[in-house]
């Protein structure tokens, strides 16, 4: 948990410092958070804290985590998209942090999708 300015400086320093790393490192993973208020009011923050959190303890130098605003699926909200070169994007809908881990641990090391969370399952329940 952040517990001051100064510590949240410091983060936001250190992930611009990565995200130029990886820019000139060629294009990798982008994992992108919804961060609308719609997001925000689901839960958004955490999940997108556990991302940067599982990004950073296994030093995925290929991997960004960004925020974007609303992606329109209010109801399915918190939302990640992740977008793999060469591959076709997959939706996460009603994230939660310890979904966000699962993710980051078998998606994006592995890279095998956790299918149960994307939206195709979520829209044929």
């Amino acid at each position: 948990m952040i517990k001051s300015l100064q510590e949240l400086e410091e983060i936001r320093k250190k992930a611009l410092e990565d995200l130029e790393f990886r820019k000139q490192n060629g294009e990798g993973i982008r994992i992108v958070v919804g961060m609308a208020t719609c997001g925000i009011a689901a839960g958004a923050r955490p999940v997108m804290l556990k991302f940067v959190e599982e990004v950073q303890k296994r030093n995925l130098q290929n991997v960004t985590v960004v925020q974007t605003g609303c992606i329109g699926m209010c109801k399915l909200e918190p939302i990640v998209e992740v977008y793999e070169p060469n591959k076709e994007k997959v939706t996460y809908v009603k994230m939660t942090p310890e979904k966000a881990a699962r993710v980051v641990a078998e998606h994006i090391v592995n890279g095998k999708p956790v299918n149960e969370y994307t939206i195709g399952v979520e829209e044929n329940q």
